[in-house]
């Protein structure tokens, strides 16, 4: 502590006695040093570089010193560093231009620096060195990801240190909306939120997710810490059919959709309690929707009368179970029926066309109430080897001659 003090008291008597000197050149020779420039503030982050820039013009064999005013502390003279500190140096261009260089700021470099000629009176302009530190999330104090069962609240935590101080901003990852809850205006869904901590109330599974706690205080970068949300609730099976049906030797496919926190166990079973499991006959598989819900999907190859019957899907996480019921059955194939007009002799082409053109756009049945005695008696007819008697009784009854074909019967 003795020799940097005596360091500091030899060079301000040095200064002293140079100054008195000086003060008779300038006299003799009628030229006074002027500052040809403002020393400009400098603005800079911590663990860069800080240059000072201090023109003189008319120096003479006057000195230039550098202090830094709060401190009082005489940091250099002329090219000569005086300060026990190895960031500093000072450089000179051989004219008037002296500049004082400070490598790798701290934060305790922030302050008042003086450029000062050793006039009488002295002559000085002064700069301020602003140190600024990008933000950095405080872990210890911030929180991590977070459990709540579906109802409760959870208030999740970020602390930033900088300078500026930082501000934090509250966004869901997923670009979703933020509810807020409780608050002079009741419910309100936001896309960002501000402030150290995030209240959520009265949560729901939909806001389960992924959180960002984003520090900024416009020295980059800005960082951001994530937060996973866990919103946990009992299983719950959405069935879309309950009953399917299928043609045999075909590929049915069952589906169930699933919303469980935390992730569930699901599986299929037949209405008698036996557990399907993959193979060449079931193929199971499960596509996830979101962070709490699936689609569970189970095909069952070439359909078989075997194969009819119930079938579960179940769901079973910590919380809770559930269970969803459909109920698969054979469909008929539908054959292609033979047109009236497939059937009709040659002879009888052009008149079965002339009654289609008159009932050509004719929607909804053509039996009027009462005639399926009729038809009835028609169609046996065909079986007693009559057809041309059959095709003649359905003209009239399209053209309306009900009492004509009676009495051909």
């Amino acid at each position: 502590m003795g020799a940097p003090r005596n360091l500091h008291v030899a060079a301000a008597s040095l200064w002293v006695g140079a100054l008195s000197v000086l003060h008779f050149l300038v006299a003799v020779s009628g030229f006074e040093p002027d500052f040809l420039y403002p020393l400009e503030n400098v603005t800079v982050a911590q663990g860069r570089d800080a240059t000072f820039t201090c023109v003189v013009n008319n120096l003479g064999g006057y000195r230039v010193a550098w202090i830094k005013a709060d401190t009082k502390a005489i940091l250099a003279i002329h090219e000569h560093v005086i300060t026990n500190n190895a960031r500093l140096s000072v450089t000179h261009n051989d004219y008037n231009t002296w500049t004082l260089n400070i490598r790798s700021v701290k934060r305790e470099d922030r302050g008042q620096y003086m450029c000062q000629v050793n006039t009488d009176p002295m002559k000085m302009q002064t700069a301020f060195l602003e140190v600024v530190i990008p933000p950095d999330i405080v872990y210890e104090e911030t929180s991590g990801d977070m459990m709540v069962p579906e109802g409760g609240s959870a208030k999740l935590v970020c602390k930033a240190r900088g300078y500026p101080k930082p501000r934090i901003v509250w966004r869901r990852e997923d670009g979703g909306e933020i509810i807020a809850r409780g608050g002079p205006s009741g419910k309100s869904r936001l896309t960002s939120v501000e402030g150290e901590m995030l209240t959520l109330t009265k949560v729901t599974r939909s806001e389960m997710g992924a959180y960002l706690c984003i520090a900024a205080n416009g020295v980059p970068p800005s960082v951001s810490k994530r937060m996973m949300l866990h919103v946990h609730f009992h299983p719950l099976i959405q069935v879309p059919n309950q009953l399917v049906g299928a043609p045999a030797n075909t590929d049915v496919t069952l589906q169930c959709h699933v919303e469980a926190s935390p992730k569930a166990i699901n599986y299929w079973t037949r209405e008698n309690g036996e557990m399907i499991i993959s193979n060449d006959k079931y193929f199971m598989t499960e596509i996830n929707n979101s962070y709490y819900s699936v689609q569970m999907r189970l095909v069952i190859r070439r359909f078989h009368k075997s194969d009819l019957g119930g079938y579960k899907c179940i769901s079973k996480n910590s919380i809770g179970d559930a269970e969803g019921n459909i109920r698969l059955y054979e469909m008929e194939m539908q054959e292609r029926t033979e047109t009236e007009e497939d059937t009709l002799p040659e002879e009888n082409t052009d008149e079965a066309s002339s009654n289609n053109r008159l009932y050509n756009g004719f929607q909804g049945s053509l039996t009027e109430p009462g005639d399926n005695k009729v038809r009835a008696d028609i169609d046996s007819s065909t079986s007693t080897g009559t057809p041309s008697i059959r095709i003649r009784a359905a003209d009239f009854l399209r053209s309306g001659h009900l009492l004509l074909m009676l009495l051909l019967f």
